[in-house]
């Protein structure tokens, strides 16, 4: 890697240097735009970063509370500053900026020239003029180290608030407060509640972001928000911050009305000032407000100097948001290049991200435009507000304001300044309600404020014009256009344009299941559920079509006979091996085991939660032992034992069953396992059982087929040693109960998992499972992880979470009961094969000689166990056929037995 401590790069000797002095998001955006465009290597570029770390999202700070890892927030593709032509010096800021040498001194006194100087060097937060404002307590939310330094004082006035008495431990809460109700508030408000501290928010204004919304979008967000736990006090200005008297620590806020607040914390979100100390330093002339003065092509003054982002002062103003910097950073990039982008202007849609509360504006959302029309929508049972800002023609869209349900922000925000089509109140209303026509958006729609991608550009990569790119899904489109690759606001959007431009291009855009079935497999599992069908052949004969060229459905293929399958098992139709059901399984599920590289099978008995007694590790050595199998611990916390042959597979479990294991279902498009740490039963930092609610879970969930596998885990504190958030439901601990996140998966493109809800009840923790796990299981597409349908699900995780946890379509109770059935009518799928003898003579190795050995099978010893051999050890005779035999001797030591915790 290029930095400080690192080897420098050695470019080719004329090309030009362009210095970057600041290391944040729109720096980070510069440098990727000018080395993706820049194939010749005419520039090379070295950035100097005044944080210890490379660039990161600083628009989802927030995140950081959750995954406590910087690294989860670095920006781009890490291989950038792995580039020749790229520098990166972290922890090093510049000092002073030389304009007639063409030089920048760095904090080591290390003298640096350019041909081209670029600044990005963002804002800072403002710390208004409070007396007592730096008072021990009082922070600002700006970088990874302000949020680290908050979390760190919270859980230290956690800690010290503990009081033992004989009723057991008390915990005094702490009380902390947010001044300033705009976005960077509200998300500080939610970090503390989220810490486990009271919150209150501190607003000067008459309500919450007063930017972005109008009075009437406020008081429904102060609704929203005191649904949270977090009070609000408006009109309210504070006058000083006063120490405690024993501490000198915060202690209390007193306000301009003679009211008063007592606090252990305060964080400052009044806004952020633009860091051009170094341009005026260096003379360049700067903004009424601050920053440093661009024209549109975001050059200074100085022709060998340009600005871009918070520092940049623009059209008279400097705008703090991602977007518009993104924009200017392209600008210079190109410019550099020998282009002619200007910048088009800002931008400034803005949508809250604060989990459950739905916020987003966009245009003139003031109604401030002359002669301009308003249509407002509110329900304030529901706390919704809905409006739009029209002009006089009432057909032309200026802005819009949705508090509680943003749905229809992704489609209107590209409108902008555009003609609506049909009555522009249909927009607002709910949805079945009013009828919204469809809207065709102009190739020049801004889809995605962040990258700044239009519906043009979208469009044009479906068709192509994207060389080296496969863009005939929503993840080819994503990578070579970048839309909805930051906030991700955009993508239900972009999903919509990519579907619809592909039917255009004659590209088939299908949902149907195979050539047998026109349904998807989310409609044909309702078509089955509702019409109560328990065999293929009445599907079939009820749902699907005659392929091109036959003469009937036929008996259906590899697609979607397993569908099938899993859709039946799924709805509780019996054992997967009963009947007509058998002929529909792949080739695990036909075995009830994992088929192996040889032809072999692996044996894993369920152990839930990873807890297994010394009598149950007994069984599984010795079982291991008499059939000479190979054994693993596995990262689901349990015991594999690989080398089984078919024929022996009944007897293996005949044992396992004996001494109280079942299947762990590790063959099956079912839960996997639910993995855990040790939890508050053993572990000092534990403040949870998680061990015991990952046996509850496994024992509630097990068997519950599904589109694709399902892992699960239960971490007891944030320490987070069960990996939680790598899971499709992961839960974490807290002291006031659990969080929950789902969507998380590994494989090839791994995806940490989202919150889904907060400080849960056991019960309610349940709830929340059985309902996600339920709507995924109906909704999802075949051999789809929950990752990837969490993302594709419209309108993502927050229309999942209020179909879930709020219950916005009604069909809680119904999800509920569709769980229960699960778990009521759960059966251990090998006791009932070791029960039935019909199932039992499936499992023979030859039809002729079914007890008979595969005579193929060949190991060579490794580490103390066997594996198999490969073709060149078994030509080359160095397969050991001592290993061999321990497979075909016969197996007459009994086990002990085990008794399994329910």
């Amino acid at each position: 890697m290029n930095e400080t401590q690192g080897t420098p790069p050695s470019p080719r000797p004329d090309a030009r240097h362009v210095v970057v002095v600041g290391g944040g998001m729109v720096a980070q955006r510069f440098v990727e735009a000018l080395r993706a465009r820049d194939d010749a290597g005419a520039w090379r570029v070295t950035v100097f970063a005044e944080e210890p770390r490379k660039p990161y999202d600083r628009v989802g700070l927030t995140r950081y509370f959750e995954v406590r890892d910087a690294e989860e927030l670095t920006l781009g593709d890490p291989a950038l500053w792995d580039d020749p032509l790229v520098d990166l010096h972290r922890d090093c800021a510049v000092a002073s900026i030389d304009r007639a040498a063409r030089t920048v001194t760095d904090r080591l006194g290390r003298v640096h020239a350019y041909d081209e100087l670029v600044l990005a060097t963002g804002s800072s937060a403002a710390m208004p003029p409070i007396d007592g404002n730096d008072l021990p307590g009082v922070f600002v939310y700006r970088t990874i180290d302000d949020v680290a330094a908050l979390r760190g004082w919270v859980e230290a006035k956690r800690e010290a608030g503990r009081v033992e008495t004989r009723g057991g431990v008390v915990e005094r809460p702490v009380r902390g407060a947010v001044v300033g109700g705009g976005l960077l508030g509200l998300e500080a408000a939610g970090a503390l509640k989220a810490l486990g501290a009271q919150a209150t928010v501190i607003q000067f204004g008459t309500h919450l972001m007063d930017v972005q919304i109008d009075l009437g979008g406020g008081h429904a967000l102060k609704r929203l928000i005191n649904d949270k736990g977090i009070s609000v006090r408006t009109d309210t200005a504070t006058k000083a911050i006063r120490p405690h008297r024993r501490t000198g620590h915060v202690g209390r806020m007193d306000f301009a009305d003679g009211g008063r607040l007592d606090v252990d914390v305060v964080v400052m979100a009044t806004g952020v000032r633009p860091r051009d100390e170094l341009a005026r330093a260096a003379g360049l002339e700067i903004g009424e407000r601050g920053g440093a003065v661009v024209d549109l092509s975001c050059r200074t003054a100085d022709e060998h100097v340009w600005a871009i982002g918070e520092v940049a002062c623009i059209e008279g103003r400097c705008l703090g948001l991602v977007a518009p910097g993104n924009t200017m950073a392209e600008v210079v990039a190109d410019r550099l290049l020998g282009g002619e982008a200007t910048f088009p202007g800002a931008d400034t849609a803005t949508k809250l991200k604060l989990s459950g509360v739905d916020v987003a504006s966009f245009g003139d959302a003031h109604g401030r435009t002359e002669k301009s029309v308003e249509i407002v929508w509110a329900d304030p049972l529901r706390g919704i507000y809905s409006k739009l800002v029209m002009a006089d023609d009432a057909r032309t869209l200026l802005g819009g304001v949705f508090v509680g349900d943003a749905g229809p922000y992704a489609s209107l925000r590209p409108m902008l300044g555009a003609e609506l089509p049909g009555d522009p109140s249909a927009f607002l209303l709910p949805e079945g309600a009013g009828g919204a026509p469809t809207l065709e958006l102009p190739d020049d729609a801004n889809v995605c404020s962040c990258n700044n991608v239009s519906a043009g550009t979208i469009r044009g990569a479906v068709n192509g014009s994207f060389e080296g790119h496969e863009c005939t899904d929503v993840a080819g489109v994503k990578a070579c256009t970048r839309a909805g690759t930051t906030c991700g606001a955009c993508l239900p959007l972009v999903t919509k344009l990519t579907k619809t431009e592909l039917a255009k291009a004659g590209v088939e855009v299908s949902n149907a299941l195979c050539e047998h079935f026109e349904l998807s497999r989310a409609q044909l599992f309702d078509a089955v559920r509702v019409a109560d069908l328990h065999t293929f052949s009445e599907i079939i004969a009820r749902f699907g079509r005659v392929p091109d060229g036959a003469s009937d459905a036929g008996r259906g293929c590899d697609i979607c006979k397993p569908t099938v399958g899993s859709i039946l098992a799924s709805l509780g139709n019996g054992h997967i091996l009963a009947g007509e059901q058998a002929t529909l399984q792949d080739t695990n599920d036909h075995m009830l085991a994992n088929m192996q590289k040889d032809g072999t099978y692996s044996v894993v008995p369920r152990m839930p939660g990873g807890e297994v007694t010394p009598e149950g590790l007994i069984v599984v050595g010795q079982v291991a032992k008499d059939f000479g199998l190979y054994t693993k611990i596995t990262g689901g916390q349990r015991i594999d034992m690989f080398g089984a042959r078919v024929e022996q597979l009944p007897e293996i479990w005949r044992r396992l069953v004996d001494a109280g294991f079942e299947s762990g279902h590790a063959y099956g498009k079912s839960l996997r396992t639910v993995k855990s740490c040790v939890g508050s039963t053993w572990c000092r930092y534990g403040v949870q059982d998680s061990v015991g609610m990952a046996v509850e879970l496994e024992l509630r969930y097990r068997g519950l087929r599904s589109p694709h596998k399902l892992k699960l885990g239960v971490s007891g504190c944030a320490r987070e040693c069960a990996e939680a958030r790598g899971k499709d439901v992961g839960v974490i601990a807290t002291d006031q109960g659990w969080n929950v996140y789902v969507g998380g998966n590994g494989g090839q493109t791994p995806k940490h998992a989202q919150l889904l809800a907060e400080n849960l009840t056991s019960a309610e923790l349940l709830r929340t499972i059985d309902r996600f796990l339920m709507l995924y299981i109906r909704t999802a597409d075949r051999l789809q992880r929950t990752a990837p349908w969490v993302e594709e699900y419209e309108g993502g995780l927050d229309a999942i979470r209020q179909v879930v946890v709020e219950d916005s379509l009604g069909i809680g109770a119904d999800l509920d009961a569709a769980m229960a059935k699960h778990v009521e009518g759960y059966e251990d799928e090998w006791k009932a094969v070791l029960e039935d003898p019909e199932k039992l003579a499936r499992f023979g190795s030859f039809v002729n000689a079914p007890t008979r050995p595969d005579p193929a099978l060949a190991y060579v010893p490794e580490r103390g166990q066997k594996r198999p051999a490969t073709a060149e050890e078994v030509a080359s005779g160095s397969a050991d056929p001592e290993l061999v035999s321990t497979l075909t001797s016969p197996v007459l030591v009994a086990g002990p037995t085990l008794e399994v915790r329910a």
